[in-house]
């Protein structure tokens, strides 16, 4: 009997920098094919696909905004005007806009729930009932650390991230008899360059917190990402995955 994966198709938001670049590429490693979202209007989708190609690897890149239902919606047209179905669903664009309680506008707050929230539905909305009429789906969805244990200066991006775990869960309870498993992966705090840009006081006091003693990899939350996207993980659904280093145990 063969145990060679069955090559599926996933579509990984935010997909092309950060968490997502590591996902994209572990996914596209595992046998996969992949597609990869962009932020439309901000990134140049073929600089980095063709960047991917020249290493070997064959994306297809898809802009759109993730906070916008009918953006949404058109890139779910193309996919299936194109006859691919997206077996893979892995949520991972996301955005912060920091600031105390006492200083965030409504502007800071809606946008990141938009982003990090709204997403959620707009982007899983097109895909899960084909996943389900098929008979075999996985849905990742990357929340947070501070989703879990709340963070000073983000109440807006801990309300979302929290949000995304809640979504996650009762989502998984309506596909489980599908044969779709919907988990969201928890990451602390990794060393992509948003986190490589604070100051590096900031960074050493934030790893001083984690009993590992350093900041996280991509390539780590990917490989968790891979296995819950894998057959292996049939099993495994309603599950929010913590990898942080030991910074929160809950």
């Amino acid at each position: 009997m063969s145990h060679t994966p069955t090559p599926r198709t996933a579509l990984v938001t935010g997909g092309t920098s950060g968490i997502g670049e590591a996902i994209a590429i572990a996914l596209h490693d595992a046998g996969h094919r992949v597609v990869a979202t962009c932020f439309d209007g901000v990134e140049d989708p073929a600089t980095w696909r063709d960047a991917q190609a020249a290493l070997g690897r064959d994306f297809r890149v898809e802009p759109v905004d993730v906070a916008d239902y009918d953006s949404c919606q058109a890139m779910a047209a193309r996919l299936q005007a194109d006859g691919i179905g997206i077996d893979i669903l892995v949520n991972d664009a996301g955005i912060t806009r920091d600031a105390t309680f006492r200083k965030m506008d409504k502007a800071k707050w809606d946008a990141v729930l938009r982003t990090d929230l709204d997403s959620m539905f707009n982007v899983t909305k097109p895909f899960a009932d084909g996943m389900a009429d098929r008979g075999w789906g996985r849905i990742v969805n990357i929340s947070s650390v501070n989703g879990t244990k709340g963070q000073f200066g983000q109440s807006n991006y801990s309300a979302a991230k929290a949000g995304v775990q809640g979504f996650t869960k009762a989502l998984a309870q309506e596909l489980a008899r599908k044969g779709v498993t919907v988990n969201s992966v928890s990451p602390g705090y990794v060393g992509t360059s948003l986190v490589m840009a604070m100051k590096p006081e900031i960074v050493e006091s934030i790893v001083g917190q984690v009993p590992m003693g350093r900041l996280g990899r991509p390539e780590e939350i990917a490989a968790v990402v891979a296995f819950l996207c894998s057959e292996g993980a049939a099993y495994v659904t309603g599950a929010d995955i913590a990898v942080n280093g030991g910074q929160h145990m809950g």
